[in-house]
């Protein structure tokens, strides 16, 4: 079964693009979002996940319209491959079934490799550099004294029975500060 996927990144723009594309390529299932590509949480896509089946074809307008990187992209479509499941981008020419669609698709995989390893060596290299010159990287460890204080403030406007809100207010704090700093000296008692 082919099943299509089309997405646009806020709820003012149009799926009516894609939809026709899709339906004139035999899609017979169409899912449909109204999400940016950064957002994590993409419920139509899972469950296109959940509905594919060996055998099956998803198909996209564009590749940019299935992941929210290159990463994610190429992790999607190798989880279509272990699944059984070909992958068709018709604006970019890309059908898994075909070698050359294979072969298009490994290349892509390939640059993004090249690239998180290029990015992990520049990281690494900076980071013996910075030991060199004495610095160590990282968050510094615990609070500043100032946020100790605050932090034991916190404690005993607590142990008064002020609520969070109340707390963080009073402190000139937000409240999700105010639960960290609780939980830093109600640890360290």
């Amino acid at each position: 079964m082919k099943i299509g996927y089309a997405r646009v990144s806020t709820q003012d723009q149009k799926l009516e693009l894609q939809l026709d594309a899709l339906t004139r390529n035999g899609c017979e299932l169409v899912f449909q979002e109204k999400k940016s590509g950064k957002n994590k949480e993409r419920p139509e896509l899972e469950k296109l996940l959940g509905q594919l089946r060996s055998g099956d074809t998803v198909v996209v307008w564009k590749l940019d319209r299935l992941g929210r990187s290159l990463r994610d992209l190429i992790d999607l479509v190798a989880e279509f491959q272990k699944r059984g499941v070909d992958f068709v981008s018709l604006q970019d020419g890309i059908n898994t079934a075909t070698s050359t669609g294979r072969f298009t698709f490994n290349i892509f995989a390939s640059l993004a490799e090249f690239e998180r390893e290029i990015i992990k060596e520049r990281t690494q290299a900076g980071l013996v550099a910075a030991r060199a010159r004495g610095r160590a990287g990282g968050r510094p460890a615990g609070l500043t004294p100032e946020a100790m204080e605050k932090a034991k403030s916190a404690l005993v406007l607590s142990k008064s029975g002020k609520r969070a809100e109340e707390i963080a207010k009073i402190l000139g704090i937000s409240r999700a500060t105010c639960y960290r700093y609780l939980e830093v000296t109600n640890w360290s008692k």
